[in-house]
């Protein structure tokens, strides 16, 4: 099996696709928008999504910044305010504990042009799945 990518080989624009199915409250809201990874000068690499938010009648803008940043030889995943979030492991499952919630994840790097990002979502008041599929702009 070969080496998982570095998120350096997919910097550029992506078109992003993204559902939420919410068991708990028997809805599914999507998100299409963008996504930019850009290389910072730190070696960071800048994870930027911007998108519109759509549950029922509700339709709302939202965005977030993450950071994929060298460690130790290994890529790791931060929060825009420098916490931890997940290793960069694609093909691996990832877990991020942010209890009361578990957060189960896989980034998968498809071919030079798609990843795919999957979350189940488990908690007291958590239940759902969100599935981002990003292909090249």
């Amino acid at each position: 099996m070969p080496p998982a990518p570095a998120p350096t080989a997919l910097t550029g624009a992506w078109t992003m696709a993204r559902t939420i199915d919410d068991r708990l409250k028997s809805e599914r809201s999507t998100v299409e928008g963008t996504t930019d990874l850009a290389l910072e000068a730190d070696g960071r690499v800048r994870w930027s999504e911007q998108g519109t938010l759509r549950t029922g009648e509700l339709v709302l803008p939202v965005s977030r910044v993450l950071f994929v940043e060298l460690r130790d030889g290994a890529w790791f995943v931060t929060f825009e305010d420098g916490r931890d979030f997940h290793p960069w492991a694609p093909g691996d499952e990832v877990v991020h504990p942010c209890a009361p919630d578990t957060y189960v994840g896989r980034v998968e790097v498809v071919d030079p042009d798609r990843w795919d990002v999957r979350w189940d979502v488990t908690g007291p008041a958590k239940d759902y799945t969100m599935t981002t599929v990003l292909t090249r702009a």
